[in-house]
């Protein structure tokens, strides 16, 4: 998801093995033309010391969530939660729920109707565009 204006501008479906989401953020980042610094938002899942390098890495900063418990610390350091940038990142990053709860309700997908990654991953992949052509007339001004 694009952060200003909340359009879905990649969808991957991969099989849930516990890394699948990491996995599928580092693939769509090394996808992007360009060698331009961009920024990734994750929650806590997102917050470890592989994906954060891999991000590192590819030229992307990464904002996710920091994941601080009793035993463990933070893979984010003070380079990137001291700017503004980060906090921001942190808010709007929730709106990716709004889609995800669309398309689990009205694009059917909280019970699939199909087998198999294919199958499965067309209808994903519909159901993105389909979010995206309810969400364009409301970025339109009125007037």
């Amino acid at each position: 998801m694009e952060n200003r204006n909340g359009l879905l501008v990649d969808a991957r479906l991969l099989r849930a093995t516990g890394t699948a989401e990491r996995e599928a953020a580092e693939a769509m980042v090394a996808a992007l033309p360009g060698t331009h610094q961009v920024t990734v938002g994750g929650d806590k899942n997102f917050d470890t010391a592989d994906h954060v390098a891999a991000l590192r890495e590819m030229n992307a900063t990464p904002h996710v969530a920091q994941n601080i418990t009793a035993h463990r610390g933070s893979n984010i350091d003070g380079r990137t939660t001291r700017h503004p940038g980060y906090r921001l990142s942190q808010v709007i990053r929730k709106r990716i729920e709004e889609a995800n709860g669309w398309l689990k309700t009205v694009a059917l997908l909280r019970k699939t109707r199909h087998r198999g990654l294919a199958r499965v991953g067309w209808m994903f992949t519909l159901g993105a565009a389909a979010y995206n052509l309810i969400r364009l007339p409301k970025l339109l001004p009125t007037g």
